[in-house]
């Protein structure tokens, strides 16, 4: 069992990231925060959110990618939208 929406939400508020946006029930493709210029972003492992939607919403591949294309990576929701990366050396 991975981690979850509290544990995540708990280590955000340890470390005084206060505004980080975290993507709904995406926890299991969750990597950490970034840092840097602007404000913090919750990052999440593009790769591993596309196996939750196939996985949890019996999605195929190219239904899961079209998707998170869509409605996920593609939706803006301010400053601290999360950030999906691609994970070097994995193949998608």
């Amino acid at each position: 069992m991975g981690i979850n929406r509290e544990e995540i939400s708990d280590y955000i508020k340890e470390h005084g990231m206060e505004g980080v946006l975290l993507a709904d029930g995406l926890e299991g493709a969750f990597i950490g925060v970034s840092c840097g210029f602007g404000p913090n972003k919750a990052v999440y492992d593009w790769g591993k959110c596309v196996e939750i939607f196939m996985q949890r919403d019996d999605m195929s591949w190219e239904e899961a990618v079209e998707w998170m294309d869509f409605n996920v990576t593609g939706a803006y929701v301010g400053e601290q939208t999360p950030e999906f990366i691609f994970i070097y050396g994995k193949n998608y």
